[in-house]
Parts: structure tokens; sequence; C-alpha cells
């Protein structure tokens, strides 16, 4: 048998156009056949299982093997096999059917998978590595006989009798001169790791040398010799693919491992995934210890096509904020070669999302039910992404409001609903205001903490990246009598107005020349110095930042679209209590020890404040020994 011919097509030679598109992404080119090999392989079984092929199918198994000398890699498999006429079909034929579309529209393509994808075109990737590519297969079917097909990247192909003896199918092929890099084993190992880890058939590439116990030494301690085993490298039944019934946390935590072989930290809790309408959907999300960074967290979920990895960058199946949570996701629902513009517009895609961010809020929500001090403890770990979802997620913020919890400044939590509940009567001001107070940095702001509790009021602790914005969230959520202020955006009194007035002790004429006094004593643009009536035992001196002004700038500073508040420069009030003894004392000092004791008293405002640095510092530090 010996047939030469030309592949069905009606337009200039494809394969430069392959070769040129998906240049950059050329290592796909094993994922493609070693899938199909596998493909191959389940085939066969389920042959036998429906009784249409009776002969042993034995052990199935995919060979990866290369030849450095002989610059080829071949893939074996003993699946299903194929007749010269099958190879026709499927090779020349159904694998071009969309050649002439393809032709007219490989320009408008945004990547490699998009173009292998729309076109049927996964085999003929192996044209992105090699100059010639050959098929020996030998099919299942009783009497076949081995046909070997061969071509060298040009439409015209040969096809003869082939050397197969067994079932099933070998692909080789000839690397070409600019595709060396894949005739070496460790390039070799890393993609099948990549794509092939958790594939259903095991993938054989070459051996490895293993260590089993040998007896014992004279000391009864036992021995070990290296013995050489097959290398295969995946685990034909990941965890995500059983039944969570058949699963213990050991199992879940050793999946995780396998799959995170360098974390140094286990997973909180996880979701098992499984669900087959109105789609099919199976995967192990983990809640991981989320640290501060929100970037470094990202891409962390893997997604596979029935148990072939597609990729790592799973932006549009899994939502925005979701992005932080590591796992696995398989559907078969997506296709392998899977593209950015089929995401986002493919309609199981967006099921998918909705059910992921719907499974992963009832799981929340259940832990917090079941295990509420569990649930506690976890926050700090847990608390960024929630307040994240609840940002960037409409829905989930709709559950999300019942487990988001919010901390003050004694470390005790509350859900939102219980603490507007606790401070709704205490802090409200003389408009009927519900006022949060909070700190954005306990230790920083102690003294403003501390004059607000003991009025008895509680101080939330938002000190996160996002916390910014979850105070605007609260404001918003929280109807329009609740406000957010942090705590030392002003004097107390000033953040939760009661109706209770408190008398100015200074005449009009001694109120202002204390203020000329500090104003002159401060000399700086950013301080607007304003004398208050304020409770005698309270500070002598205040430095606030407006909430509103310092909010803006804080959320342009994290990306919240405000780059024109961010690049104003600070606008701090000082505060000065006209009923405090230390100003009467200092307008009735000589002007030169008054001006000495207003800079002082302003430099311990800044100081409480952490704002005293550089030169300043050195200056009261040495003002304050001569003081003393």
């Amino acid at each position: 048998m010996q047939e030469k011919g030309s592949i069905s097509i009606h337009t200039e030679n494809i394969f430069p156009v392959i070769k040129k598109f998906l240049y950059s992404d050329n290592e796909i080119f094993l994922r493609e056949l070693v899938s199909n090999a596998v493909d191959a392989s389940q085939k066969i079984k389920r042959l036998s299982s429906l009784g249409q092929y009776n002969a042993e199918v034995g052990d199935l198994i995919v060979d990866v093997k290369f030849d450095e000398a002989a610059k080829t890699i071949t893939i074996s498999d003993n699946g299903i096999g194929m007749t010269a006429e099958e190879i026709k079909k499927y090779i020349n034929q159904i694998a071009f059917s969309g050649a002439t579309e393809f032709m007219e529209k490989f320009k408008e393509a945004n990547d490699a998978n998009e173009i292998i994808g729309r076109f049927g075109l996964g085999f003929y990737s192996a044209f992105m590595v090699a100059d010639q590519v050959e098929i020996d297969s030998l099919s299942y079917q009783d009497g076949a006989t081995a046909a070997h097909w061969t071509c060298d990247g040009s439409t015209s192909y040969e096809i003869s009798a082939g050397q197969r003896t067994t079932r099933g199918t070998d692909i080789i092929l000839h690397i070409n001169d600019e595709s060396t890099e894949f005739l070496q084993q460790a390039r070799l190992q890393e993609i099948l790791d990549k794509y092939a880890k958790f594939l259903p058939v095991p993938i054989r590439f070459g051996t490895k040398t293993s260590s089993v116990e040998d007896g014992e030494d004279e000391e009864g301690k036992p021995k070990y010799k290296s013995i050489t085993v097959d290398n295969i490298i995946n685990n034909t039944n990941p965890a995500w693919t059983k039944a969570p019934s058949e699963l213990k946390d050991e199992d879940y935590l050793a999946f995780y491992r396998e799959l995170y072989p360098y974390s140094t930290d286990e997973p909180l809790f996880w979701i098992h995934l499984n669900v087959d309408y109105p789609f099919n959907l199976t995967g192990i999300l983990y809640f991981p210890k989320i640290k501060n960074e929100l970037e470094v967290q990202r891409n962390k979920i893997k997604l596979y096509s029935r148990q072939v990895f597609i990729t790592d960058e799973v932006k549009d199946i899994v939502p925005e904020f979701l992005m932080l949570l590591h796992g696995v996701i398989d559907s078969p629902d997506i296709p392998l070669n899977v593209s950015r513009s089929f995401l986002q517009a493919d309609g199981n895609v967006k099921k998918i999302n909705s059910y992921i961010t719907k499974k992963v809020a009832d799981k929340l929500q259940e832990i917090f039910k079941t295990d509420r001090k569990g649930f506690e403890e976890k926050w700090e770990d847990i608390g960024l992404f929630i307040k994240y979802g609840m940002l960037s997620d409409e829905k989930f913020a709709e559950k999300a409001n019942d487990f988001c919890l919010v901390k003050n400044t004694d470390n005790e939590k509350y859900t939102i609903k219980e603490y507007f509940e606790k401070v709704k009567d205490i802090q409200a001001d003389k408009d009927g205001n519900i006022v949060y107070l909070y700190s954005s940095d306990v230790a920083q702001q102690d003294g403003f903490i501390a004059s607000a509790k003991a009025k008895g009021y509680e101080v939330l602790v938002l000190d996160g990246p996002l916390d910014t914005h979850f105070a605007s969230y609260l404001e918003q959520k929280g109807g329009e009598k609740v406000q957010l202020k942090r705590v030392d955006s002003d004097i107390i009194d000033k953040l939760i107005q009661k109706d209770e007035k408190i008398e100015l002790v200074l005449t009009e004429e001694e109120s202002k020349k204390a203020s000329e006094l500090f104003t002159q004593a401060i000399n700086r643009t950013d301080m607007n110095v304003q004398v208050e009536a304020l409770h005698a035992d309270d500070l002598p001196v205040s430095v606030t930042l407006d909430e509103f002004m310092r909010r803006m700038k804080d959320m342009a500073k994290t990306g919240g679209g405000m780059g024109f508040y961010g690049n104003l420069p600070d606008n701090y009030k000082v505060s000065i209590n006209g009923n405090h003894p230390l100003v009467k004392r200092i307008l009735e000092s000589s002007e030169d020890e008054g001006q000495v004791l207003a800079k002082q008293a302003f430099d311990l405002a800044l100081l409480s404040r952490g704002l005293l640095t550089g030169a300043d510092l050195t200056s009261f530090v040495k003002r304050s020994v001569a003081l003393i």
C-alpha cells in the first residue's frame, strides 16, 4: 500500500501561518499530542466496556520519548489506533475542514489558543516545532493493517504500510533547528508537569531512580537500595475527580501540597465543587491565609478540561475577588483550546462564574453559623478576601453582610448589623447621625482612641489595604444616618457632636491673640490654626486631617480613580484648646517664652501623630532638654 496525495486546502500553504502565529506558545504541541493519545486510550477502554472490543485492553499508557541525536520526539499510545482511511479522514480532511475560513480570518486572532481552538488544528501544532511529522498506527479493528503517514509541512503527504505490530499510534516529530530546546530532558519534563500532571491515563517519560528498603543493617535499622522505575509524571485520579464522601481532611491537604509543593502555609478550609447541571463542573477551591498583598496571591487557580491543564489565567471564569483563592476547576464545557475572547462571550462561563460565587458565599455562611468562634479566629486571614468580594460583587455582598465581621480596638468582633445595634444610641450625634469611629493605625492614633474610649465610644480597626474603600461601603450600606470618621480626623467632641455646649473661657481678644501666636510659632502654610471651646482636661493642641480629604487621598493611592485628590497637599487643622490652662499660661508669658511654649505644645501634638521627623524632631528634643 502506497499513496501520495494533497491535503484538501484551496489557499496558500497553512503551515507557515501556524508557525508564525503560534510560535510564542509553541510548547503546547506536546499538550495537544499527549491529550490526543489519552483520548485514544480512553476510547478503547470505552469500546471494551460497551462490548464492542473483546480482546484484552491491557494496561493503558502513553509514552513520551526523545532522541537528541536523531532530533526526534515520539508520543506513543496503545489506544484505539487508526486505519489508513481514518488517517486520511481525520488528519487530512477533518483537521482542515475550517482551513479556508482560517486563512481568511487568522489576522483577527488574538492568541495561539484562539487559532487552534477555532479551527481544530491541535494535531498540526506539531508543525510549530517539526519540519516533518510521521504517524505509525494500527487500528483495534479485526484484520486491520498498520498505516504510515508522513508530511513535511507542505500540503503534500504520503501514506504507506506501517511498521506497528500492536494496537495504538506513534507520532514521530522530526524537530526543526529552531526548536532544539525541546530535545532536552528537563524542558520536556517541565512541559509535561505543567500540562499533563493530572491526565487520566499514565504518562511515562523514561525512567527515574527510586530508593526502596533493602533489609536491615547491623544495628537493626532499615537499609535502602536504588532501583530504576518508570517515570510516571501524572496522578491519574486527583482529588477533585472523587466524590467528597471518599475524601478526608488529610486527602484534601495532601492534594493541596501536590498542587503547591513550595507553599509553607496550609489552607484554612476548602470547597469541593461538583455540579452536572446546567453545566458540568468539578474542582476544589482552597482558602489560603491571605496576606495583605493582593497582587501576590493571584493566578493560583488552575483551569482544566477533562484533567488536561488549560491555563492559570482564570479571570473570566472566576470572579475577580475569587482570584485570591487557590485550587482547581475542571469543566468539559470549556474547550481545551480556550481563548480570552471565548471566555468573555460564552454563556456557560458566565453561569460557572455565578455558581462559584454562590458556593463560596454559602460555604462561608455555613462555617460562620456552625462554628462562629473558629470563623472569628480565621478572620485575620480571610477578612481581606471577604471585603474584596463585597466591594466588587453585589450578589456576594448580599450574603456576606450576614458574616462579614468588623473588629474594635479591644479585638471584639461583630457582624455589621450587630455593630450598628451596639453603637446606634451612644454614638448618635445631635442631628441623629450614627458615627462609626475607626482607626487605621492603632499604635499611632492611641491618644485619639483613648479620648474616644473615655467617652464610652467604640473604635473600629480598619487598617487593611482595602479599608479606605470598605469604610465608604459601610457608610453607603448603613443608610443616610451612618457616617464613618477616622478617630484622628478631629477632636472627639467634634467627631460626635452632642447638644452639650462648652463655653470658651477666653475673651474674643485673647482668642485672636492665641490664634496669631500659634500661627506665628508654627509658621507652616499646611497648618490651619483654630481656637476651640473644649473640655479643660482635653489636650491643649491637637493636629487633625479632614476626614473627607484624607479619605479621597487614600482612595487615590489604592487605585480609587481619584487622582486629583491624590495630588493635593495635606491640609491639617490645628485645634487650640482655649480652655486648657497651658493656653492661658502661654498668653500670660513673655512674647519669646510664649513662642517657645506654643511651638513645644504643637510639636507634642505632631509627635503623638507620628508626624514629627528629621530636623524638626531634633529641634524638639533640644528644646525639651532646655525646658527641663
